[in-house]
C-alpha cells in the first residue's frame, strides 16, 4: 500500500516543490512505496524557476510538478494522506482542512531561499535543496508501513529536529 505524504507550504512554489520532488526521488531509487504530494494555502499558480533548477541541475525530476491549492488534497477521492508537513512558518501557523484519514502532522521549518538577494538564489535553493533531501532520506528510513500515528508522529517531530 503506497504511504502518501502532503507537503505544504504558503505558496507552493519553492520548499513544498523542492520537498515533494525529493522525497519522490528517492523514493523512487530507494525503492519505497512513498507518494509525495505538495500544496499550498495560497497558491502563486508557478514554481519558482530557482527551485526548478536546482532540481535540474542536481537530476531530480519535476514532471507534473504544478502549484496548487491544498483543497485538492482535502476534497473527496484524494489519497489518504499518512503524514502531512508543513515546510514554511506561515503555513504551520495557519488553520489546515480536515484531511481524509486524519494523517499525523508536523513542521519542519526552513529558510525561504526566495529571500536571498538575486546573486546568491541559485545557491540558497542548492543549500535549501539538500537540506530538504536529507530529512526525506531520514523519513524513507522509517517503517511507514508498520508505524503507529504516535510513534510516527514522534519520529518525525525527531527528524525536524536534526
Amino acid at each position: 500500500m503506497t504511504s502518501h505524504i502532503l507537503i505544504l507550504c504558503t505558496h507552493n512554489s519553492a520548499r513544498s516543490v523542492l520537498a515533494e520532488c525529493m522525497l519522490n526521488h528517492w523514493a523512487r531509487r530507494l525503492g519505497r512505496n512513498v507518494q509525495a504530494h505538495s500544496a499550498g494555502s495560497t497558491p502563486s499558480g508557478r514554481i519558482n524557476p530557482h527551485a526548478l533548477q536546482a532540481l535540474a541541475e542536481a537530476g531530480v525530476s519535476t514532471e507534473g510538478v504544478h502549484s496548487k491549492s491544498w483543497d485538492a488534497f482535502a476534497a473527496p477521492g484524494a489519497p489518504a494522506m499518512r503524514a502531512v508537513i508543513t515546510v514554511c512558518d506561515s503555513a504551520a501557523a495557519e488553520t489546515c482542512p480536515y484531511w481524509p484519514g486524519s494523517p499525523v502532522r508536523v513542521h519542519w521549518g526552513y529558510p525561504d531561499p526566495s529571500n536571498a538577494p538575486e546573486a546568491d538564489k541559485p545557491r540558497a535553493f542548492e543549500l535549501t535543496r539538500q537540506a530538504i533531501g536529507y530529512r526525506m532520506l531520514q523519513l524513507l528510513q522509517l517503517p511507514l508501513e508498520t508505524l503507529d500515528d504516535r510513534a510516527l508522529q514522534a519520529a518525525l517531530t525527531a527528524i525536524g529536529r536534526s
